[in-house]
C-alpha cells in the first residue's frame, strides 16, 4: 500500500494517488481510477449492497442491527465486524479492504 496519510478533522487517512485525489477527499480530474470490491471465487465485481449481502451471508456472517445509521456484519464466535455507510454511493476503498482483510481469499480491491 502506497500514498499520503492525510490527517484533516481528527481523523487519519491514507490518499493512495495524490495526484488524482485533493487532500479533503474530493476527486479530481476525469482520468482518476475508481476501486471496485471483486468476490474473487466468481469474479463478480460488487455493485449494491444486496449482492455485498448474499456474498457475506454465504461466508458466515451476519446481519448486525446496533446501529440504524449504518450496516454491520458480524461473525459468531469473532470480534470482527464489519461497518458499511448506509449509502453505497459513500462506500469507499477504506470499506472494500476492511471487507477484504475478514475475508482473505474471497475479496479484492481492484482498480476499474
Amino acid at each position: 500500500m502506497s500514498g499520503v496519510w492525510v490527517f484533516k478533522s481528527g481523523v487519519v487517512r491514507l490518499v493512495e494517488n495524490p495526484s488524482a485525489e485533493s487532500l479533503d477527499g474530493s476527486r479530481q480530474g476525469s482520468n482518476a481510477r475508481r476501486k471496485v470490491l471483486v468476490h474473487t471465487p466468481s469474479e463478480e465485481v460488487i455493485t449494491s449492497y444486496a449482492v455485498l449481502e448474499r456474498k457475506l451471508l454465504s461466508l458466515g456472517w451476519e446481519p448486525y442491527y446496533e446501529d440504524a445509521d449504518i450496516f454491520q456484519f458480524h461473525r459468531r464466535a469473532t470480534v470482527h465486524l464489519i461497518s458499511l455507510p448506509k449509502d453505497f454511493n459513500r462506500f469507499k476503498s477504506m470499506h472494500m479492504y476492511d471487507i477484504v482483510v475478514k475475508n482473505r481469499n474471497m475479496f479484492e480491491v481492484r482498480d476499474m
